[in-house]
């Protein structure tokens, strides 16, 4: 299997209302570039607003967030870290009415959080394969098993 290059971006920007649909405009351009089309495009985009917005509502007006895109090949990573405290719950998300954390789970094929030393991160992925004609290099093949240096365990 190969790999697109240039499979990895990353924007900084304050989350507000107003932002939103700026930031969708750059990840789309972003996607666009790395020659994926609508099926990506859209579906990305829309989960890309939803936590965006979710940093807005939640962290507070003009909070800064950076917004990470990776692209294997095959899968698209969105991820949105902020400066909040508070990892969504999941009671939240089941009552949710259909927007925020609930629509991009239903946008996505996987989706998680996880505490940072500063905040959180929100991240999402889709599977998504690589056009014909998009310039790749060769996967870095993973270490053997009988090469990985085993370490001792702890003294109890």
């Amino acid at each position: 299997m190969t790999v697109p290059l240039g499979c990895h971006y990353v924007v900084e920007s304050p989350a507000s209302a107003e932002r939103v649909p700026t930031l969708r405009r750059i990840v789309s351009a972003r996607l666009l570039f790395w020659g994926l089309g609508p099926h990506a495009v859209g579906p990305v985009c829309a989960g890309l607003g939803e936590l965006v917005t979710n940093v807005h509502r939640h962290v507070g007006v003009g909070a800064r967030c950076v917004i990470e895109l990776r692209w294997t090949g095959r899968h698209l990573t969105v991820s949105v870290e902020d400066e909040g405290p508070r990892l969504p719950r999941l009671p939240h998300l089941l009552t949710a009415g259909g927007g925020g954390l609930a629509h991009v789970a239903a946008l996505s094929d996987s989706w998680g959080t996880c505490a940072t030393d500063r905040g959180k991160v929100v991240w999402f992925t889709r599977s998504v394969e690589a056009p014909q004609g998009v310039p790749s290099l060769p996967r870095t093949p993973l270490t053997p098993v009988g090469a990985v240096r085993r370490l001792p365990l702890p003294a109890a």
